[in-house]
């Protein structure tokens, strides 16, 4: 029996994972990631770095993040406990969605997951209070690597749907994406 449903988005290679949970008065079981499954629906990423975010407040922004060549990242998020509107980004200079974004509202209680292939930057705002986010990462932070782009970038125009967000200084100082160094491309072989 399947436990992952996968589902494609607008955006090339960006998923929707939603797996079957099982309930009863004790609670719920679920397989929240399963390789067989990832494989059978193209997936093929070893994911290599487990990384927890807690968001102490409600309109709380991360992002745009990225890791530039030669090591981005693939991406798979979802929400532990809270909610969050995530947006993923086409950063690809030399992809026809380029500057195209999707966005979803993963939650605790959706118990969705986005996959989001290297070449992506990735965002969320969180809708509740105390929400904690987990990614799966199939490359290593690299300090020298990492870049955001400005949240609030009129040439991407993510819709956040808020007026006084919480935001860490580097976030609020980001650059917009005409400044930014970001290298990004379609792979040859995708």
């Amino acid at each position: 029996m399947a436990t992952l449903k996968i589902t494609e988005l607008e955006l090339p290679g960006v998923k929707v994972i939603e797996p079957t949970y099982f309930e009863d008065n004790r609670g719920y079981s679920a397989e929240t990631y399963n390789v067989r499954s990832l494989l059978e629906s193209g997936i093929s990423t070893k994911f290599v770095v487990d990384y927890v975010c807690f968001n102490k407040e409600m309109g709380t922004i991360r992002g745009i993040h990225f890791q530039n060549n030669p090591h981005p990242q693939v991406k798979l998020v979802r929400v532990l406990h809270g909610e969050i509107l995530d947006f993923v980004v086409d950063l690809r200079r030399n992809s026809p969605t380029y500057k195209q974004w999707t966005s979803m509202v993963l939650s605790e209680t959706n118990r969705k997951q986005i996959y989001l292939p290297s070449g992506f930057g990735h965002a969320y705002v969180t809708r509740e209070s105390g929400t904690v986010v987990l990614y799966k990462f199939d490359d290593y932070y690299d300090r020298e690597l990492v870049r955001a782009i400005r949240w609030n970038d009129p040439e991407i125009g993510l819709k956040w749907d808020i007026d006084n967000p919480v935001l860490s200084s580097s976030d609020s100082k980001a650059p917009f994406l005409s400044e930014s160094d970001v290298n990004l491309t379609v792979e040859e072989n995708s």
